[in-house]
């Protein structure tokens, strides 16, 4: 019977329950081959010859594939049907020709589909076909690119910026924006505005607001009102005049829906809606699609096949009434260039199911499939009709005129269901409903009062001011421009599309990268650049303008899909891109560290050195007063150093000017010595007296967690250069101290019979100033009790998550030393980074489990063993070593693992 091969176990679970008996359904676990991180790897002096290598986790997947080949003397390849699964499947069978497992006269045949559904796998296996060539050139030349720029690039930022990662051919651009972005923001210049606005009441004694539009007979633009002064005086006209409505105006207005989801605005609308990253939306729509939900989750493309149309209809028919249904079909139009990417929309399977009848516990995957179904439906209702009005205000002499919109929703349509999200919300003056206003009627001040409005935002804790008339009906608000805001995953996915830098299949693993070489940090959804990525950016803009530019990037993207349509030969794409690369690589090569930092010293200017308030020199070093600041490099990134390093050793991050940084000098100690305030690399920390020949060392100490530079005294400053504090003597001999170390703030004491100090964490900063003598014996005493390694105490558990699914055993979340981790048998495997321990679902746990027990060393052998040899035992006795073997083999394999997509030089 044939051999069916995919990427992952899940999606093989599904398949054969589909396929039955007659086949073997097996997983690649994503890709098989890949090319080795060493020089030669992409022969550029023999027509880029690639040279593949086997990776260590797939060499027994492989194998098993290979096994089964032996008995089953067919092969269908039915693996993603985008570039990467198109590629995998062309691996898979240059592997096993390679290690004569299929001949020559083995059928190989090639199969895709779209969703994983019973018909949609069946009508693929009555359309075989061949693995597409062009496709596949397609993916050689991105994956040969990706390591010509990665593996060449890379090792010069390491020589010329110690401390830099890494570079790639779509996250340097993808970095670039985000650095850009932030230089926007620090070069931004807010510039002053008023609004004014009145309360005014219809004779019926309704209430409503209008705004300032025009003032002495003139119509106002936005910077008009200037200043305080001018405000007050709009006010003064206002509150002097007699106000009627001079017209009302009401137009019909609609609304259609937006097109059903393509992997971009299903990124960016779950990261709207939901906050989620990129990676982690893809992973829950890659599990949806496994479990036969949804279709295919990497497309460029919007268009949906009729049937799913048609059943789209008779589902909202049903749910909602035939009013809620467009007399014919909504038709969306592909924006793709690359036809390869373009696959049908996403959406679910089945038009019915709503989210809950779904079986998943998971709620990133109920989440979004309810805003995947209720997107698709959607697109397919009737618009929503409203009605918007509009009302001008005005005095009899003219002088002042005044405007009141709002709208009436007559019919909900689609919003019934469904109302995309924004990435940047503001309030919106048409989404009020207005009273009924007739056209010549007076418009008098109302008596409701604005002075609440008016003491939040005069109060301060707006950082605005306001002009409050004396009958309280008008209110003049001061504004300020707002600098652009920072990206957020879906907002960078959105520039990206539009710039025409990446492609769905790579938009989460670039922004995964970035953050992963901590170029990147993610706060309340925002994406701020660390020094490290301005240093990289500004580099690479200085020396490889070309390849960080966004047009070249989008017009390589641009011929990389001509070659997928079999317009172009991925070959000569290469060689013209080498050939420059190549020299600039040479070029740049010759330079010296000195000339980098020069180069990128004035380029860093204006950030590094802005305008101090004093008008004195922004490079003079604000310590020894006589030395200029210069950029300089380290490990942990770029800093700004004085150059009369080493009798003056002031630092200070990149970010900003050390006046508004806090550094200072806090006062003297008892000796007369000074105390200072300072930033350095690592944080902000307080040192006493100046580095000398004699004391090259000053006592420093780093402000704890939870302490601010700008709440910083000498008191405090005093209490943390007196550590280690010393808390008492223990009862039985020797003095027990606080102090914080790496890990945190830590308790040690030595008894007079130990050979060895004892150290006690602590959990609270605080603690290391405040504890007492009880409980700091209590904590010595438990850690004696349980001193680590094997005797340690069980950690104590977070959660319990249940039995392992496939394998039996609890899988609990522990907290570590180190941070929470995921147990299960011998396995221990930490958590994704910036994940909570209760955000974790079952299917993470798994995943992270067999990733963990795959890897080689630390006794994880026997762990990893462990699965396969439990799968086996139901057929044949657990001592005997074959069936743990023969497990892979199965028609589905038994390990839950995620499939590896390779982006990863992109």
């Amino acid at each position: 019977m044939p051999v069916v091969v995919v990427e992952s176990p899940a999606k093989a679970k599904t398949i054969n329950k589909y396929l039955g008996d007659g086949y073997t359904v097996l997983a690649s676990y994503g890709h098989v081959r890949d090319l080795p991180a060493k020089d030669g790897s992409v022969d550029t002096e023999h027509g880029f010859e690639m040279t593949w290598e086997i990776g260590v986790d797939s060499r027994k997947h492989v194998k098993a594939i290979a096994d089964a080949l032996k008995d089953d003397n067919a092969l269908i390849l039915a693996t993603d049907p985008d570039r990467e699964g198109e590629a995998i499947s062309w691996h898979l069978e240059e592997t096993l020709r390679k290690r004569k497992a299929i001949t020559k006269d083995t059928p190989v045949s090639r199969v895709v589909f779209n969703a994983i559904t019973k018909s949609a796998v069946t009508e693929a296996m009555k359309n075989p076909r061949q693995v597409d060539a062009p496709l596949v050139e397609a993916y050689l030349a991105r994956r040969a690119l990706d390591y010509l720029v990665g593996f060449n690039l890379s090792p010069v930022l390491w020589r010329k910026l110690p401390g830099a990662r890494s570079a790639g051919r779509v996250q340097s651009v993808c970095l670039r924006l985000i650095v850009e972005r932030e230089m926007e923001i620090e070069a931004f210049t807010a510039r002053e505005y008023w609004s004014v606005k009145a309360v005014l009441t219809t004779p019926r004694g309704q209430d409503y607001e209008a705004r300032l539009v025009s003032l002495a007979g003139k119509k106002l633009d936005k910077f008009d009102l200037e200043n305080a002064t001018q405000a007050e005086l709009a006010v003064q006209a206002i509150t002097s005049r007699t106000l009627t409505v001079t017209s009302v105006e009401a137009k019909p207005a609609s609304r259609n829906p937006s097109a059903p989801f393509m992997t971009s605005t299903l990124q960016q609308e779950a990261s709207r809606k939901f906050g989620m990253g990129a990676k982690q939306c893809m992973s829950a729509a890659q599990r949806l699609y496994e479990a036969g939900y949804i279709t295919y989750m990497r497309t460029d493309g919007i268009d949906m096949a009729p049937e799913a149309v048609m059943a789209a209809r008779d589902a909202i028919k049903d749910r909602f009434g035939p009013e809620y249904l467009p007399k014919s079909p909504r038709m969306y139009k592909n924006k793709a260039k690359n036809a390869q990417e373009a696959h049908e929309c996403i959406r679910p399977t089945e038009m019915t199911r709503d989210a809950g009848h779904i079986k998943t516990s998971d709620a990133d995957q109920r989440k979004l499939y309810d805003l995947i179904w209720k997107r698709t439906l959607a697109c397919q209702m009737e618009a929503a009709r409203m009605e918007r009005t509009t009302v001008e205000i005005g005095s009899n002499d003219g002088q002042v005129g005044l405007r009141a919109t709002g709208q009436v929703m007559l019919f909900e349509g689609f919003l019934k269901v469904y109302e995309e999200g924004r990435d940047d919300v503001s309030g919106d003056e048409d989404d009020r409903r207005l009273p009924q206003i007739m056209q010549g009627e007076p418009a008098a001040f109302a008596k409701s009062s604005l002075r609440a409005e008016f003491a939040k935002a005069s109060d301060g804790a707006e950082s605005t001011a306001a002009v409050l008339s004396p009958n309280e009906a008008i209110l003049g608000l001061q504004h300020f421009t707002q600098p652009p805001p920072r990206y957020t995953e879906a907002t960078l996915v959105k520039k990206m599309e539009e710039l025409g830098i990446g492609r769905p299949s790579t938009y989460a693993s670039v922004l995964t990268t970035i953050q992963d070489r901590e170029y990147v940090r993610k706060e309340q959804n925002r994406l701020f650049p660390e020094d490290k990525g301005r240093i990289v950016t500004v580099f690479l803009i200085n020396f490889f303008r070309k390849y960080v530019g966004y047009e070249f990037t989008a017009n390589l993207e641009e011929d990389l899909d001509r070659v997928s349509a079999g317009e172009a030969d991925y070959k000569e794409i290469l060689a013209r891109f080498w050939r420059d690369f190549s020299a600039a690589i040479a070029e740049t090569s010759e330079l010296r560290i000195t000339e980098v930092l020069t180069v990128l010293d004035a380029a860093l200017a204006p950030t590094l050195y802005p305008p101090r308030e004093d008008g004195s020199d922004p490079r003079q070093c604000p310590l020894c007063g006589t030395g200029q600041l210069h950029l300089k490099t380290s490990r942990s990134g770029g800093f700004v150093g004085c150059g009369n390093y080493p009798e003056c050793r002031y630092t200070r991050p990149i970010g900003g000017d050390a006046g508004e940084k806090g550094d200072r000098i806090l006062g003297e100690d008892e000796n007369g010595i000074e105390i200072s305030l300072r930033s350095g690399r690592f944080g902000p920390y307080v040192q006493r007296g100046e580095a000398t020949e004699e004391n090259k060392k000053p006592d420093r100490a780093s402000l704890p967690k939870g302490w601010s530079a700008e709440a910083m005294t000498l008191e405090k400053a005093l209490t943390l250069l007196s550590l280690p504090r010393e808390v008492g003597q223990h009862p039985e001999g020797g003095m027990i101290s606080a102090n914080f170390g790496r890990f945190g703030p830590y308790l040690m004491h030595q008894s007079p019979e130990e050979a060895k100090p004892v150290y006690a964490n602590l959990k609270d900063p605080n603690d290391v100033f405040e504890i007492g003598m009880n409980r700091a014996v209590e904590l010595l005493a438990a850690k004696r009790a349980n001193p680590g390694g094997r005797g340690r105490a069980a950690a104590k558990a977070l959660r319990e998550m249940g039995d392992h699914p496939e394998h039996g055993g609890p899988i609990q979340i522990l907290e570590g030393r180190y941070g929470p981790y995921i147990k299960w048998d011998k396995v221990n495997a930490t958590l994704p980074k910036g994940t909570e321990p209760e955000d974790v679902t079952m299917e993470m746990a798994v995943e992270a489990i067999a990733a963990k027990a795959s890897k080689p060393g630390k006794g994880r052998k026997t762990a990893a063993k462990k699965p396969a040899a439990k799968t086996a035992a139901a057929k044949k006795p657990a001592t005997k070593k074959a069936p743990a073997k023969k497990a892979p083999a199965k028609k589905t394999s038994s390990a839950k693992a995620p499939a590896k997509r390779a982006a990863a030089g992109e």
